[in-house]
Formats: structure tokens, sequence, C-alpha cells
């Protein structure tokens, strides 16, 4: 069934302070890999089967668009998908524009992917997606060979003409970006010869792993230059019973929440702890947090544990800025828990989140500031004064900018305010994790009495 967006209507939520939060959660698929298993899926020959798939609204884009350019995809039951592939090369023209909503990760990984086919796409998206820079990801795609035509500032809506044979090329990213490495390897799949990526700074690596686990031959090697990532290109993907292991950034929500309201112990299952990933589990650790891991195992080549996490009393630092790379997306989160800290946390290195679904660097800095968090604003990260574990006074409004990572950090600082927090809307939260709203109504106790 396709997928047609529908104009959202504003959804404004009102949170107020919850008492301890307890239970046991499973939070959805990993984002990053749901649309990494749709992609290469698609390019194996054969069917593939998908379990654990998330399915928000971002996700839902990238399989969308796979199916308008020839993939077979069909839902089987929650989260169970079959993707049949027609093989790297085999992408037929798609008859209309490209809607990808909201999400950065399938305009510019299908941007890639569109590469090195001959075929042409119009991507468009959404008002957020729109002022979203894509130039990142254009260039190397021109150095290829794949026809370019993009909005001014090089934004959506923008149109790919791919070029069938592309050239290969030796890239060295100017900013960390695992959307922009993986969108060369993408392109790279189906362009003769190696394609190489360079990145000083490492980043999130689900990529090479699941392009090994498709068969295609990776090579990673660490240099003085940085890590190296050699992909040999035409080639022959084999189809993959895929297990898609938990989200931490959809559990950075959590580990949080159960860390600053008091008397909270939370167990969040089946989390993926790849080390790429895992920067806010060690800010959190630097900051007092009692998180322990259990059950540890690995989840379609993945490592994974069980995330128990109890309320304790939270110190600010200077978060250490290598951790940036490892949890750019997990900030808002961060942001959140310094609000409780005992004295002031600084979190810099982080420029990219100018360049998110939001500005979150100064959404956060609004949203905070609007409900009693003394904030200061920098370039590259805020610093943060926090309330030594006592409530924040609350009571503001919170501008959540089309951004799901905003509505859903906010509603987390919600649960220990003196005053209830007001969304403008809620509804970005369907994007990554559709059930947060009502699984937080499972794990909330009522807040008892002063």
């Amino acid at each position: 069934m396709p997928h047609v967006p529908v104009p959202r209507t504003p959804l404004p939520r009102r949170i107020a302070a919850s008492g301890p939060l307890r239970g046991e959660i499973a939070v959805p698929g990993d984002k990053s890999i749901s649309h990494r298993a749709l992609i290469l899926s698609a390019l194996a020959v054969g069917r593939s089967r998908i379990a654990g798939l998330l399915e928000g609204e971002d996700v839902l884009a990238t399989a969308a668009a796979l199916r308008a350019m020839g993939v077979g995809i069909e839902r089987t039951g929650e989260g169970t998908w079959t993707v049949d592939g027609v093989g790297v090369g085999g992408l037929l023209q798609p008859a209309g524009a490209l809607d990808m909503g909201n999400s950065g990760t399938s305009a510019r990984l299908l941007m890639g992917l569109v590469a090195s086919h001959p075929i042409t796409a119009t991507f468009t998206g959404d008002a957020s997606l729109s002022r979203r820079p894509m130039a990142r990801v254009a260039d190397p795609l021109r150095t290829m060979g794949a026809d370019v035509f993009a909005s001014p500032g090089d934004t959506l809506p923008l149109m790919v003409r791919g070029l069938c044979p592309a050239v290969p090329i030796a890239y060295t990213l100017p900013v960390a970006s695992a959307q922009v490495k993986s969108a060369i390897l993408l392109a790279g799949l189906n362009t003769p010869g190696i394609t190489r990526v360079t990145e000083p700074v490492p980043t999130r690596d689900h990529s090479e792993r699941m392009l090994t686990g498709f068969g295609a031959h990776v090579t990673v090697e660490d240099t003085p230059e940085g890590r190296v990532i050699s992909l040999t290109g035409e080639a022959e993907l084999r189809p993959q019973d895929i297990v898609v292991p938990g989200d931490p950034s959809a559990a950075a929500f959590w580990l949080v929440a159960a860390g600053i309201v008091p008397g909270s112990d939370l167990l969040v299952r089946g989390v993926g702890l790849n080390p790429t990933r895992t920067g806010l589990l060690t800010a959190l650790r630097l900051m007092g947090a009692d998180i322990q891991e259990a059950n540890p195992r690995t989840v379609g080549g993945e490592p994974v544990a069980d995330l128990r996490v109890r309320h304790a009393p939270l110190r600010g630092i200077e978060v250490p800025l290598e951790l940036a790379p490892s949890m750019i997306d997990e900030y808002p989160a961060l942001f959140v828990a310094a609000a409780f800290a005992h004295g002031r946390t600084v979190a810099r290195g982080a420029a990219e989140l100018r360049v998110k679904e939001s500005d979150r660097i100064a959404a956060m800095a609004a949203a905070l500031g609007a409900n009693g968090v003394p904030v200061e604003e920098h370039d590259d990260g805020l610093t943060v004064q926090g309330s030594c574990g006592d409530p924040i006074p609350g009571g503001g409004t919170v501008a959540t900018r089309l951004d799901h990572r905003i509505a859903m950090s906010m509603a987390v600082a919600a649960l220990h305010a003196r005053a209830a927090i007001t969304l403008d809307d809620a509804s970005p939260a369907l994007t990554s994790y559709p059930a947060f709203f009502a699984t937080l109504a499972d794990i909330a106790t009522q807040e008892s009495a002063a």
C-alpha cells in the first residue's frame, strides 16, 4: 500500500510531573538499522525478512520510496516485513516525486542509491527537511558523475540523475556524518572499481556491518588520516533474515527519565550497544547515573543488552568532545539530564545539531529557558545550570519545531517539574517512536502528594 503523506495537524500535549518510573519496557527497532535493512534488502536478489523494523514515519518513507522504484515490500505482522529485492542496478524509474517527509536519513541514503542507477528521481520533504543541507551528499555524488539539481542552498526539493556506470572516488569526509559515508558507499555498490571513504572522526558503522552481512566486499583500515572504508563495486548481495536491535536513541529518553525522577527503577530490554552509539551512556555514567547492563548478546550482528537504570544524583560535567559523534542524536536528552544535575554541565563540540530536524541547540535553549532552566547557548552546544536534583520550575510552552527529539526530551523534563510543561505539538514523536507517550503512561506512577 503506497505511503501517502498527510499534512499533520499539531497535537498540543500537557505533561505533568510523575511519580517513580517502574517496570520493564522494550524500545522500538533501531532507526538507522531499519533504514539500511530495507535499502540493502532491496538491492539483494531474492527475498529478505526483517523482524523488529521500526514502523515510524521516517522508515515508512524509505519503504515507500523503494516501492516506487520497483521493490516489492510487504508488512507481514507487527515489525515484520518481507522485501523482494531487485538486485544492485535493478531499480526502476519512479513515476513521481519521492516524498521523504521529515527523514534526513531517507533523503541522503536514497540520493546515494539513485546516483549510480540509470534513473532520475526527485526528492521532496516537509518544511523541516527542506531546510536541511544536502550539499554534503550532493558534492561527492556529483564527483561520481551524478547530476544533482537542488533548490537554492542545496536543499530539497532536488533532483538526482544517476550515472551508470558511475565513477569510483576516494573521499574524505569534511564533516563527521554516517549519512554521507553511507550515501557514498551505496552509490559505490553499482560502480565498477573501489570506492573509498575516509572518516577522520569515526561515525556509526551500521552500514559497513550490514553491507558485509549481505555479501559486499568491504574493508576497514585504521590509518593516521582516519578510518578508511573501501567497498568493491558491482556487488552481488544475498538476501538475509535480519533482526533489528532496540534503538539506543529511543532508549536515551528512558535512561534520562528514570535517572532524574526520584524512586525510579526501570529495565529497558534489548538496547543496541554498538560502540559507535554509546556516547550518551558514557556521558551519563560520568555524571553519576546508575545504569547497569545485563544479558549481553548479539542481535543482527550488533551487540545488545538489557539496561537497568535507577534514580541517582547527577553531577555536572564537561562532556568530552570526543563523545560527540557517538551521541549526536542524544544531545537533547543529555541537556535534560544536565538540567537536574548538581552544578554546571558544558556540552560542546556538537555544531552538527544546528542542522538536524531543527536547530537543536537553539530549540533546546529556548525550551529549557522557557521552563526555568538557566542555559547559555554556544555555537556548538549549551552550558546548563542544574537544579541539584530538585524539580525544575516548568510551566512553559515548548516549540517542538517539527522535531521528534525536542518533543520527547521535553516530555521527559516535565516528569520532574513543579508545573506542567506544554508541548505545542507532540506529533513529531510519530516519526521515530509512535508508542512513546503510550509507553510513558504505562511506566509512570501517579505523583504522590507532597
